[in-house]
């Protein structure tokens, strides 16, 4: 359906951007050409590579299909919208329509405005992310962790784009946090460990005084979620599989719990999302973060005592407005702090970002510092 979608978005440009064009026939076929091609990149991507999420090709022929595929989604928004003005236009001046001229002059606007947004949207995704500090009280923290720094990084599809010189600057920048433990919330990496090790090997250069702790996203599964398990352990992560480990003495921990993706089940893998197991072991009444990939089950966590849920996967929506939409797929949340039950959700607009999209306009990724602080009046 996605391809289907595509392509008849494709029909609709080609007729009210391409075909109105006062240009020769062979010219405006070139461009409708260019075009479908460019609506087609992910199918063309699946035809070559056997998969959307990692071509692996020379990193600037990604970049300039990534550019042209965002332009041409700007494209489909602006077209539409020049469409409206037109109908609007066309009220206004009594049914008569604007100039033929006017209407050209436009429809040059739009290509030429979907070309320079997509540059900019492209250039605010590729950029090392700033960092995002944030407060989180949590009931029953112990004193002594009074101000415990964790650092959440998710979502970094390391690939062709998100690289290995990418990574060692967002490595760089979180070391230069000192936290005391940095957690991963899923979607690493986009391609096969073969394809990725070099891509990925920075990231065995994170230091936190008590590690780095790492669950799982869609994107392990797709790319074989038990040799990227044992990758990620190589590279000295705690990999939490429906589980949780303690931080800190007996009796006064943290607990960080973690579950695994939804996708799981569509692999054959007995490891779907189960928060039984994840809390197994953890006293009643413990202060518990759960790392979760997708921001789902809110009120079920909380009843069940967590205090502080960590999530990715929304990318915050990255276009502002887009977000509207992608909130809806994602329970009405979508980017940022969020209160359910009297547990905290984070929801992270992300580290990086899927190469097949790479655009941010107006939704930074980041990466989160938290200051984990006891809340008052818990016992």
């Amino acid at each position: 359906m996605f391809h289907v979608n595509l392509f008849l978005a494709f029909l609709y440009v080609a007729a009210r951007l391409v075909l109105p064009l006062p240009w020769s026939v062979a010219g405006r076929a070139v461009l409708a050409v260019v075009l479908l091609i460019v609506s087609k990149y992910h199918l063309l991507q699946i035809w070559t590579f056997g998969t959307m999420y990692s071509p692996e090709m020379p990193r600037p022929a990604v970049l300039v299909m990534g550019w042209l595929f965002v332009a041409f989604f700007l494209m489909i928004l602006l077209t539409a919208l020049f469409d409206v003005g037109l109908i609007v236009s066309w009220v206004a001046r009594k049914r008569r329509a604007l100039p033929g001229t006017t209407r050209t002059r436009g429809r040059y606007a739009v290509m030429i405005v979907a070309l320079l947004l997509s540059a900019i949207g492209v250039q605010q995704a590729l950029r090392v992310p700033d960092v995002q500090r944030v407060e989180v009280a949590i009931r029953n923290l112990p004193p002594a962790l009074d101000g415990f720094k964790l650092v959440q990084l998710t979502d970094l599809h390391l690939q062709r784009l998100m690289n290995a010189e990418w990574a060692t600057q967002v490595v760089a920048r979180t070391n230069a946090l000192s936290p005391d433990l940095v957690v991963i919330t899923g979607d690493l990496i986009d391609g096969t460990v073969d394809a990725r090790r070099p891509d990925i090997q920075p990231l065995a250069d994170l230091k936190a005084r008590h590690g780095v702790i790492t669950s799982l996203g869609n994107h392990e599964y797709y790319f074989g979620a038990p040799e990227w398990t044992a990758e990620f352990q190589r590279l000295g992560m705690r990999v939490l599989v429906n589980e949780n480990t303690a931080i800190g003495d007996p009796g006064r921990a943290l607990y960080i719990a973690a579950v695994t993706d939804m996708v799981a089940t569509r692999f054959g893998l007995d490891n779907a999302p189960d928060l039984s197991r994840a809390m197994s072991g953890i006293p009643a009444g413990a202060p518990v973060v759960l790392l979760s990939h997708r921001p789902v089950d809110m009120l079920r966590n909380a009843a069940a005592g967590v205090g502080l849920q960590l999530s990715g996967h929304t990318h915050g929506g990255m276009i502002r407005g887009f977000d509207l939409i992608v909130k809806q797929a994602n329970g009405g949340v979508v980017s940022g702090r969020y209160d359910f039950g009297g547990m905290t959700l984070y929801v992270s607009n992300g580290t990086g970002l899927w190469n097949g999209f790479p655009v941010r306009l107006g939704v930074p990724s980041e990466i989160t510092e938290f200051v984990l602080k006891a809340k008052a009046g818990a016992p």
